[in-house]
């Protein structure tokens, strides 16, 4: 069992930054495929990026791309979402997963991020 707790969120300008942090008791955050999500109001969920549990490697969304960094500490249990250049398309709740190779999947329970503009 992997609990996920994020923290970071807030209120910015556009144009700004956060950093968003996912940090998992239970399990080590390394074994585990690590994903941030988000969902703005009235849309789905959808997928801003991830880091791969066998190599580090990442992958971003288009929407995000040369603007978000996913990172993670192993130390520290933790994940990172460093968000620049933040726009008010970027504000949603923005959500931690973490899937293990077995397939069990496990959801943070998010964190509100709001750009004005």
């Amino acid at each position: 069992q992997v609990t996920l707790e994020e923290s970071g969120g807030g209120l910015v300008q556009s144009g700004e930054s956060l950093r968003l942090s996912c940090v998992a008791s239970g399990r080590r955050l390394i074994n585990y495929d690590v994903s941030w999500f988000r969902q703005a109001p009235g849309k789905d969920r959808v997928f801003v990026a991830a880091v791969s549990r066998t190599d580090g490697s990442t992958v971003y969304a288009d929407s995000v791309k040369g603007r978000f960094i996913i990172s993670r500490d192993a130390a520290k249990n933790t994940v990172y979402l460093q968000m620049s250049n933040l726009t008010s398309e970027d504000t949603a709740v923005y959500y931690c997963n973490a899937d293990s190779p077995l397939g069990n999947e496990y959801w943070g329970q998010g964190i509100q991020v709001t750009v004005s503009s």
